[in-house]
């Protein structure tokens, strides 16, 4: 009895140590030092309406701005609640398919030369909100002639949005999609308010 009753106080003691102290506390230093991560990296347009995280992919087909890589999520595209890769192998044929829609569908924009693979390939996760810094220039001139924005213009923003290498070394140059979007979708807000 006396073991059982050691048991039962231990079970309860570390339950709300480690289910309750410890995730408040790791909660509340994760508010102070890194708030807006903390809070989900939560983006917001130019009228303050949250429009998704830069941390997850979203859909964009609108010819006015810049397509993101494509997802292998279900249901919907972009799901966080199905993340996961297709698991389909390069020699898959309904993989081929899809891969062949999309490059077909980017030639059509008027693509030409090579295509960046992650245009075409999703990610592992089916969630990832970065394309390299090639996959947006070779949309320059689509988004340019839609909106009515010089190239040069264009391509300095994708500059301006456009991340180094983490450390310096780790990974490639990235753009955050839905940053780069939601920058374009500001000037079309200054535009029409007429301002410069």
């Amino acid at each position: 009895m006396k073991d059982l009753k050691s048991s039962i106080l231990m079970f309860i003691t570390f339950t709300v140590i480690c289910g309750g102290v410890y995730p408040l506390a790791v909660t509340g230093v994760a508010y102070v030092l890194f708030p807006r991560e903390a809070k989900g990296s939560l983006m917001a347009d130019t009228s303050g309406k949250v429009t998704g995280s830069s941390l997850l992919g979203q859909p964009f087909s609108s010819p006015d701005y810049f397509w993101p890589r494509p997802s292998a999520t279900t249901d919907f595209g972009y799901n966080p609640m199905g993340s996961g890769g297709s698991n389909a192998g390069p020699t898959n044929p309904d993989y081929l398919k899809v891969v062949g829609e999309r490059v077909k569908a980017l030639r059509a924009t008027g693509i030409t030369g090579p295509i960046p693979s992650e245009l075409v390939q999703a990610s592992a996760s089916g969630l990832d909100p970065h394309i390299s810094r090639e996959a947006a220039r070779i949309q320059i001139p689509r988004v340019a002639q839609t909106r009515g924005i010089s190239r040069q213009d264009l391509s300095k923003i994708v500059d301006d949005f456009t991340s180094d290498r983490q450390l310096g070394f780790l990974g490639e140059p990235r753009v955050n999609v839905l940053e780069l979007n939601l920058k374009l979708k500001s000037l079309n807000q200054r535009r029409s308010s007429g301002g410069n």
